[in-house]
């Protein structure tokens, strides 16, 4: 997370152009959204008996296990050529790389586009605190089902959207951590989940590794985009302020639980 917000931080100073980056977790974390309240959502016993990581994200929406999954980030300037200044048009256009991506991979993937107005409050007021519980506009879907979760923010004219990419879920892991009213809620709201959410694995016949899935989706950004990404390696000097950020804000349990 401080990485992701650094890299926003030297795309506004002019030191790097647009950025677009790969990463995976470890240990396996729990993020939570922005503006999640611990105490009421997350059952932080749970959190330490599975012991994962707890983290508060600088993006908003529901919370996500991070394990077994491909993370993305995209940070670009809301002033530059082809990104709507509307947050949900700006979706559309920057997961274009994740709709070329996935169907690189085999699956006939699409845009979810909440059509109903019960779809659409849904949104507004989610049945659970589980970011896969159900999608949003413009996230990907393969019959019906999300298949990843992104979320995003605008800070100082740049705008950062990051998501999962889920390769397997272990849904028992993932319900045990959150806080319901009862046992049947817990239950009922687990059930429900297999039939709105999906890992790449219950879709492929082999699933694919995470080198292969970073390949399709660099590709599919570039083709989407119309771009050329080049590595970049940080200095030791980006490291270190990386590090003092980490430890600042994202370690801080005035940052995890201020919610």
């Amino acid at each position: 997370m401080a990485l992701d917000e650094k890299l926003m931080d030297w795309h506004r100073e002019g030191k790097i152009p647009p950025a677009i980056r790969f990463y995976e977790w470890d240990p396996a974390t729990l993020s939570l959204g922005y503006f999640q309240r611990v105490e009421r959502d997350i059952d932080l016993e749970a959190v330490k008996r599975h012991e994962v990581g707890f983290i508060r994200r600088p993006t908003g929406g529901r919370a996500v296990l991070h394990e077994d999954e491909l993370t993305y980030s995209i940070i670009v300037s809301e002033d530059h050529e082809g990104i709507p200044l509307h947050v949900t048009e700006a979706y559309r256009v920057l997961s274009e790389g994740l709709l070329v991506g996935f169907r690189d991979l085999g699956l006939d993937a699409e845009f979810s586009i909440p059509r109903t107005q019960e779809e659409r409050d849904a949104l507004k007021n989610p049945r659970s605190a589980v970011c896969f519980d159900a999608p949003s506009w413009y996230e990907m879907v393969v019959a019906g089902r999300k298949i990843a979760g992104s979320a995003q923010t605008r800070q100082n004219g740049v705008v950062l959207q990051h998501g999962s990419i889920i390769r397997s879920i272990n849904e028992e892991k993932l319900f045990d951590m959150f806080k319901f009213k009862n046992e049947r809620l817990r239950q009922r709201m687990q059930e429900g989940f297999k039939k709105k959410a999906t890992p790449i694995c219950d879709l492929l016949e082999v699933t694919p590794s995470i080198s292969v899935m970073k390949q399709a989706f660099r590709d599919g950004f570039e083709r989407a985009l119309n771009i050329s990404l080049v590595d970049y390696a940080l200095t030791r000097e980006q490291e270190d302020e990386v590090h003092h950020l980490a430890e600042k804000k994202y370690r801080s349990d005035a940052w995890t639980y201020k919610y």
